[in-house]
């Protein structure tokens, strides 16, 4: 017994912020950032608040599944970081629900909708839930360095949510990680205090070094689709849709390209949301389903790699009605 997706739902704060508007802010131009990424819009928080997207997010998800808060056994969150370091960000919306399960955060980086999945399937086999609600939901924009062009133009905010219940509609997951800080982190806070030696202030901004985290997203997600259609019993080219971490867009072409699969099976929206990290694949997820592009049968290929570095893929039936 593993799950089925019976629900989806997802949220993005009303700013959106076009490539023309870093003009000025950093030596940029739509065309720079266009034709190196794809991506030419994303939403910042600003009115809203990051437990508000993601409290969000989560009712349209019990919403399309037409489950009742009340019935939620576990609520997952994936998240960087919530708005507070605690209470976690996922017993805010378990408040904002009324929902009275347990509820707790994790951290996978942009893979942290594949790790959430796999812990709710565990928690399947083992008898311990009927229902279960997974939210991601981030703030990148909290972390961005704007005098960083290579970076502050790709990042931006929202949150995805799915219900799953007991089903078996889940052919093959796996994550997987190796510890690296070097290529891609966030600096946390500095300790002060009597005891300690005053530290010199530092932001907590994202540092990465783009070719190396470009060269590791190509490969692994390469290895990540052949090794899971492998466990699924399948091959590539049963997989109906490629639903990826909506990083970049040469990334997404690049796997494409290798697997010799046509363009209309990687349904895209980096251009319009840019880098959501946890949230990327759940609000494409939402898109789709919303928009009725998946059909009771077909058959989902989820892949995302991420800081850690970490990485994940699955194998999903869609059986929702």
């Amino acid at each position: 017994m593993s799950f089925t997706i019976t629900g989806t739902g997802s949220c993005l704060p009303a700013l959106s912020v076009h490539n023309n508007d870093f003009v000025g802010i950093v030596e940029t131009s739509d065309e720079w950032i266009s034709t190196r990424t794809g991506i030419r819009r994303r939403h910042f928080l600003k009115e809203e608040s990051l437990r508000q997207i993601a409290a969000e997010a989560a009712r349209r998800a019990l919403e399309d599944s037409g489950t009742d808060a009340a019935k939620i056994d576990l609520i997952l969150c994936a998240t960087v970081q919530g708005e507070d370091v605690s209470p976690s960000l996922a017993c805010l919306v378990q408040e904002d629900l009324g929902a009275g399960c347990p509820a707790f955060d994790m951290n996978a980086g942009c893979t942290g909708f594949l790790y959430a999945l796999d812990t709710a399937a565990a928690y399947f086999r083992a008898g311990m839930a009927e229902h279960i609600l997974i939210v991601c939901a981030e703030q990148l924009s909290r972390f961005l360095d704007w005098k960083d062009r290579s970076t502050c133009v790709l990042f931006g905010d929202g949150a995805g949510a799915v219900v799953l219940s007991k089903g078996d509609s889940l052919l093959a997951v796996q994550i997987g990680a190796r510890g690296q800080r070097e290529n891609l982190n966030i600096p946390g806070l500095s300790a002060s205090g009597p005891f300690w030696d005053e530290a010199e202030a530092r932001g907590s901004l994202i540092h990465m070094n783009g070719r190396e985290i470009f060269k590791f997203a190509v490969t692994t997600v390469q290895n990540e689709i052949e090794t899971s259609v492998r466990k699924a019993g399948i091959a590539v080219d049963d997989v109906d849709y490629f639903l990826l971490h909506q990083a970049n867009g040469r990334i997404i072409e690049s796997a494409r390209t290798r697997l010799h699969q046509p363009e209309e099976k990687f349904p895209v929206n980096y251009a319009e949301c840019g880098n959501t990290s946890s949230a990327s694949i759940p609000v494409l997820l939402d898109e789709l389903n919303r928009n009725r592009r998946l059909r009771k049968g077909d058959t989902l290929l989820l892949c995302a790699f991420g800081a850690g570095l970490t990485w994940g893929s699955c194998v999903i039936r869609w059986n929702k009605d």
